[in-house]
């Protein structure tokens, strides 16, 4: 597994982190079991990065994910770099943003102990929330870094100017944005101004959210429980005149000798300001194919060539904490 510095940060991760959002309930039902043989055969194939967050089930994805990894937790922290959120609080109301020094403080304290660890190796705000100051937010995470509960501190789904914002008060070492084929806006200004300070980038949804791994159809439908069964980004004409996309881009794919999930991973990697795609599986098998993509180089030929295929797909946004 190829390793990079993760910007300023200065953590020496794998360029594939495991995401770890599908074991906290939102996907829908899974066996526990699977899921713990799916994250050790990530470590084994030498992901070191894992990535996680205090909303994924609030507690349950940190604590699985802490059970999976416990022996080498134990053995050898040093060598695993353990990524959480926090940010986030469900109310009677649904989920609602709360970077407030108080909530980010219980939930560092909360995801310490679902993780069974004594630090966090990177704690990252999940989500700007417009109704505290940045610089109350950013003061109370430079506090926590000053106890040792925390090593290194960034943020998700930050614009430019609200990391600039958060920067006047602790620097950002790195971000957490959303990225693939049918979602780019971020290249426009974040990604210019994350590689300006020497931010560490690493993207979610780069297979689109299931869209882009080729084994849906018009007919997919989603359990109750899972999210995607009322986003317009799988619901909408514009799912339909994806798929079409997908289409072509698995064409392409197998062209090559690889897998279009390949393909979709290989194509964030290759943007130089992208340091890790996060990537969730499941199932050890999807670990493996999506793992082949970090040792694939995509030619400037292919990247116009994509970028043909993908002129007739139709954009699309993602899921916030309001729509989840």
């Amino acid at each position: 597994m190829k390793t990079t510095t993760l910007g300023r940060s200065g953590l020496q991760v794998s360029r594939i982190a495991f995401g770890a959002w599908q074991l906290g309930g939102d996907w829908g039902r899974f066996d526990e079991a699977v899921a713990v043989t799916a994250i050790r055969r990530a470590r084994d194939l030498g992901v070191n990065f894992f990535d996680t967050a205090q909303a994924y089930g609030f507690g349950a994805s940190e604590r699985l994910l802490g059970t999976a990894l416990r022996g080498e937790l134990l053995r050898d922290r040093d060598q695993l770099v353990i990524a959480t959120k926090g940010g986030l609080r469900m109310t009677d109301a649904g989920l609602v943003r709360d970077a407030s020094p108080r909530w980010l403080r219980e939930g560092v304290d909360a995801s310490l102990t679902a993780l069974g660890v004594d630090h966090i190796d990177l704690y990252q705000v999940h989500w700007p929330d417009a109704k505290v100051p940045a610089a109350e937010t950013a003061g109370a995470l430079r506090e926590l870094v000053a106890e040792g509960k925390i090593g290194h501190v960034g943020v998700s789904n930050y614009d430019a100017a609200q990391m600039a914002e958060f920067a006047a008060t602790l620097p950002v070492e790195t971000l957490q944005p959303p990225y693939h084929l049918f979602r780019r806006e971020i290249e426009d200004e974040v990604l210019p101004y994350s590689r300006e300070h020497n931010i560490g980038v690493l993207v979610y949804g780069p297979l689109a959210h299931g869209l882009l791994t080729g084994t849906m159809s018009e007919d997919t439908t989603f359990a109750d429980d899972d999210w995607r069964a009322t986003s317009a980004m799988f619901t909408s004409e514009g799912f339909r005149q994806n798929l079409a996309a997908v289409h072509k881009l698995e064409k392409f794919a197998a062209e090559r000798g690889i897998s279009v999930s390949q393909l979709a991973i290989a194509w964030t990697l290759a943007n130089p300001a992208v340091h890790v795609a996060i990537v969730g599986a499941r199932r050890a098998d999807h670990v493996e194919d999506s793992l082949a993509a970090a040792d694939l180089s995509l030619s400037d030929s292919d990247l116009a060539e994509i970028d043909t295929i993908m002129a007739a797909a139709a954009p699309v946004s993602g899921p916030s904490p309001e729509s989840v």
